[in-house]
């Protein structure tokens, strides 16, 4: 009697930087990474997030995020940008962020300079994607030791966001940023969001 070929279950190729058999960063990369948008409201998350990330492994963030959301009021600027130092107390006391004095003193100092530009441009997300001329950068990496820690674009956007006053904005956390929120797409060819997201 003739055998059947087995087939076995499809394996995802993911970019090498997803831990494997994390559910939360499979998650993550899977359905976030990389996905152009549009929403000031996640680009103010990201700016907190990434901000908070500097010197910590992402994974760190990823499993305090719900505790941000709800420290930073589902990350709304407008409610933020009015945190006093009574509130701040309260956050560097909460166990659900990460409780360093000089970056939750920065989301709040940011909010402020967001609500600026937003003011300025009429929304972040129109003045952010200037600096990709309003289209993603596609790339074509083929591993991830060809991603780079910055770019010529994330330099630009975080020597006027420095400019304008924000903090924990550098060339490589603004790169970060833009990886995250689709302004570049930085998946390596081989990972099954690179044609996906492109």
């Amino acid at each position: 009697m003739p055998q059947l070929n087995q087939v076995k279950p499809s394996i995802k190729s993911r970019c090498a930087w997803v831990t494997e058999g994390n559910a939360l960063y499979e998650a993550y990369h899977d359905n976030e990474w990389g996905v152009p948008s549009h929403s000031d409201q996640k680009h103010f998350e990201f700016l907190i997030l990434e901000g908070a990330q500097a010197g910590l492994s992402w994974l760190t963030i990823l499993k305090r995020r719900e505790g941000y959301r709800e420290a930073f009021a589902d990350f709304d600027p407008a409610i933020v940008a009015q945190y006093d130092e009574q509130k701040i107390a309260q956050l560097l006391a909460n166990p659900g962020i990460i409780r360093n004095k000089l970056k939750v003193h920065s989301a709040v100092n940011n909010a402020k300079l967001f609500l600026q530009i937003q003011q300025e441009f009429g929304s972040f997300d129109k003045y952010i994607w200037g600096f990709v001329g309003a289209k993603t950068i596609c790339h074509h990496r083929s591993s991830i030791r060809d991603l780079p820690p910055e770019s010529a674009e994330s330099r630009a956007l975080s020597l006027d966001l420095k400019k304008r006053g924000f903090k924990f904005t550098g060339s490589t956390v603004m790169y970060a940023h833009m990886q995250a929120l689709g302004l570049v797409n930085d998946h390596t060819i081989d990972c099954f969001r690179y044609h996906e997201v492109k």
